[in-house]
């Protein structure tokens, strides 16, 4: 099975600075791989070597994803290729931006199977890997905490908020998976040095026929305002103090 796992790079949360007019400083931040991609990647990694397939990479993002740091750290998880589409103005795409440029990538790539994280680690909007699957035509599901894979399909479960759903879907397909599937591994020091002698593959938005228009612009992003805690601690579950807290919502609400 062809499998390609989608990645973003994104800013090291720890390193983000909130100013006192709640707008971010990522001037120190260091760029990372995001953490719900790390479970994409190791999932389509087990899924090739399950099926006797490859497992490839593909990030979409403007030219500081290219070093060597952040492609070692994706190809050191068992990867036999990195797709990389690489152009300045990509800093700004929306969700649905995003997924037009890694449909075309993978359009020109070739898949059975993509997998998404269940959402990007700085904006979390969960938009990408539907728009992705409904772009390319093909079915897609997100929340999907297991796959196994058959002939001709996978079989996905889904965890919803009161149910575990199990489906039966025909490939190719677009599943976002959820942090829970598994454990994404540690690369080791062999592993890293080996990532280095690993294909990249570089795009540019014009190799792939993209002119680079997106659909919204963001106009300020502010850090919500910092509140004091209350500090009222209630210790036992009496019926006392189940009231007494009951209360206290409602004096603040």
């Amino acid at each position: 099975m062809k499998v390609v796992s989608c990645y973003k790079v994104v800013p090291d949360e720890r390193d983000i600075i909130v100013k006192a007019d709640q707008t971010l400083d990522m001037s120190k931040a260091e760029l990372k791989l995001g953490e719900y991609d790390l479970n994409a990647i190791e999932e389509g990694v087990r899924i090739a070597d399950a099926t006797g397939g490859t497992a490839s990479i593909l990030t979409v993002g403007g030219p500081q994803i290219d070093n060597s740091k952040l492609t070692k750290a994706a190809l050191s998880r068992g990867a036999l290729d990195l797709h990389m589409v690489i152009d300045e103005a990509t800093a700004e795409f929306d969700a649905h931006a995003t997924a037009s440029t890694l449909a075309a990538a993978l359009s020109t790539i070739g898949f059975e199977l993509v997998l998404c994280g269940e959402g990007s680690a700085d904006i979390y909007a969960q938009q990408v890997g539907n728009q992705l699957g409904e772009l390319l035509g093909v079915p897609c599901f997100n929340a999907v905490s297991k796959i196994t894979p058959h002939a001709g399909s996978v079989l996905i479960e889904r965890t919803l908020e009161n149910e575990t759903e199990t489906l039966e879907v025909a490939l190719p397909a677009v599943l976002s998976v959820t942090a829970d599937i598994n454990l994404p591994r540690i690369p080791q020091l062999k592993e890293i040095l080996a990532a280095g002698k690993r294909e990249i593959v570089r795009y540019s938005l014009a190799d792939l026929g993209i002119s680079g228009s997106n659909g919204t612009k963001i106009i300020s992003t502010l850090a919500p305002e910092s509140t004091e805690r209350k500090q009222v601690i209630l210790e036992g579950a009496s019926a006392e103090n189940i009231d007494a807290f009951v209360q206290s919502i409602k004096r603040e609400l």
